[in-house]
């Protein structure tokens, strides 16, 4: 499957596969070649990519974290997992939020977080005056004891 994209500066670097059957693709900072984005504890920054993407119909791409933004400093995307839906043609940009101890800079070029292009189901909503029984039922938070 082939996904286009446009580089929407000359600075903007290419989204790469860090390895082969990686299942996402690494997303890259566009910034000041001087001088890092500087996120303080608390804090978040919108950063953007330089990138625009067209994500075919019938598909959304999903961006996530980076796992070791997570684990080594605290940092994630601002909000959870971003959606670009098949009609998006805008720039890119990831929210990175700093839930951790220390100043987390951000420098052009740096990987910023990751995503994945994936098959969106055409859902039919149907509304019901029932649902069918399950075992579950309507138990919630902790109903099974864990």
């Amino acid at each position: 499957m082939k996904v286009r994209f446009k580089k929407l500066s000359p600075q903007a670097i290419v989204p790469t596969y860090a390895h082969n059957g990686d299942a996402c693709f690494d997303i890259y900072a566009l910034g000041d070649m001087e001088k890092p984005v500087d996120i303080r504890p608390g804090g978040a920054a919108a950063i953007p990519t330089g990138i625009s993407f067209e994500v075919p119909m019938g598909y959304v791409m999903l961006v996530f974290s980076r796992s070791g933004h997570g684990f080594k400093h605290g940092v994630r995307l601002g909000n959870a997992v971003g959606v670009i839906d098949a009609g998006y043609r805008g720039e890119l940009q990831v929210a990175l939020h700093n839930d951790g101890r220390a100043r987390f800079k951000v420098a052009h070029g740096d990987r910023i977080a990751q995503a994945m292009i994936i098959p969106r189901p055409v859902i039919e909503l149907e509304e019901a005056g029932e649902l069918s029984d399950t075992s579950r039922g309507a138990g919630g938070l902790g109903s099974t004891g864990a």
